[in-house]
């Protein structure tokens, strides 16, 4: 089962750990790719920039899930886009506090809040970012 397939505001320990597994893997790619570009001095080094990379990544899907989630609880308003701005808003403002940066916070609640509220708008819209075009 996916994260689209169970109903807003429902299951979120589900959902949450969905986002979380998800957050994981992007994390665990994204610090290989960082490895291989600024390689480390020792292989300590690297085993604790990919473990920091990677644990703050599943940090901010776990609280992307759960504030999605329990927003869609809390408002009686399961489809709302705005449960999902407010995922990514709590995400961001993880991701400040973790970086100890007001401006990295407020900018990163700011842009995966809105990238997070227009997903799930072309989720419930239907819009189409790549694929063959409708003739």
């Amino acid at each position: 089962m996916g994260y689209w397939d169970i109903p807003e505001g429902t299951d979120c320990v589900q959902k949450t750990w969905i986002t979380t597994k998800l957050a994981t893997t992007l994390g665990l790619v994204g610090s290989a790719y960082h490895l291989v570009a600024f390689q480390p001095e020792t292989a300590l080094e690297a085993v604790q920039r990919a473990g920091n990379v990677t644990a703050t990544m599943a940090a901010m899907g776990a609280i992307f899930g759960m504030a999605t989630c329990l927003s869609a609880q809390a408002r009686q308003a399961p489809d709302d886009p705005l449960n999902y701005f407010a995922g990514g808003c709590a995400s961001g403002i993880f991701l400040g506090a973790r970086t100890h940066s007001a401006a990295t916070g407020t900018s990163a609640c700011l842009g995966l809040g809105l990238l997070a509220f227009f997903g799930k708008v072309s989720k419930t819209e239907g819009w189409r970012l790549i694929g063959p075009p409708k003739l």
